[in-house]
């Protein structure tokens, strides 16, 4: 029979494998589909536009959680290739708030360590956005905290066709081109792919998101609008991805 010493360090050792198990159940890639931001207005007599203020308000409250959980990378669906068709002064709005996103938000997220990066055709943005995403990215390149993606004019369809061109431009032979030269080729190969994917609002489906990305990742589905997807919210989503098994086919 072991002695208090011996007591002791079961104690520890079940701990820490708690704390491991935990760990390991822990999405490392987190991604959101923030939707119902407008219907979030009208059911609040607001003007659409407040919603889309609320919405970005809210990322703020996502990615602290992220941080706090160890999730490794976020990515929002801030705006879509599909969203150009939407009334122009919305269009306007939504520009002007991601740039003063990206002008001063970015700066917070250097302080707390957080890396911030942009997946999307970007080139299709105004000249003043694109120069500051050049900067913030450049800014925080360095950081290791979490990384906060924002996909913005991105279409899943979109990265695959333009990844499609970069591999057609190397003149690769037929033989080459296989899943991991096509991963090599999206916007950004270097982060992993999704384990968890959110959709607020209550629609169930991705929308163009990540879709070559989320060939396995978790699907996760609320009727809650994103301007009231709190931290209580995340938690049941995490609670809801610890119970799933990931077979990756196998």
């Amino acid at each position: 029979m072991g002695g208090p010493a011996d007591f002791l360090y079961l104690i520890y050792l079940g701990v820490w494998v708690i704390l491991v198990e935990n760990h390991m159940e822990i999405p490392q890639h987190i991604g959101i589909i923030m939707d119902g931001n407008r219907r979030w207005a009208r059911a609040h007599g607001l003007p659409l536009l407040e919603g889309h203020r609320r919405g970005l308000d809210n990322v703020r409250t996502a990615l602290k959680w992220c941080v706090r959980q160890g999730v490794k990378v976020l990515t929002v669906f801030a705006f879509s290739t599909e969203n150009w068709d939407r009334p122009p002064s919305e269009i306007k709005y939504l520009m002007k708030l991601f740039l003063q996103v990206i002008k001063t938000e970015v700066k917070k997220l250097h302080q707390e360590g957080i890396r911030y990066n942009v997946i999307g055709r970007v080139s299709g943005l105004s000249a003043v956005i694109q120069q500051e995403i050049k900067k913030a990215v450049e800014l925080t390149k360095g950081n290791t905290a979490c990384v906060f993606n924002m996909a913005l004019n991105y279409g899943g369809r979109a990265e695959i066709v333009d990844a499609i061109k970069s591999i057609v431009g190397m003149k690769l032979a037929p033989a080459q081109i296989t899943e991991a030269a096509i991963s090599q080729h999206l916007y950004s190969p270097a982060i992993p792919d999704p384990d968890l994917i959110i959709r607020t609002s209550g629609e169930q489906r991705l929308s163009g998101f990540l879709l070559w990305e989320s060939a396995y990742s978790e699907l996760y589905f609320t009727p809650t609008p994103w301007p009231d997807f709190g931290e209580s919210d995340l938690d049941a989503a995490l609670a809801e991805y610890q119970k799933r098994q990931r077979r990756f086919g196998k």
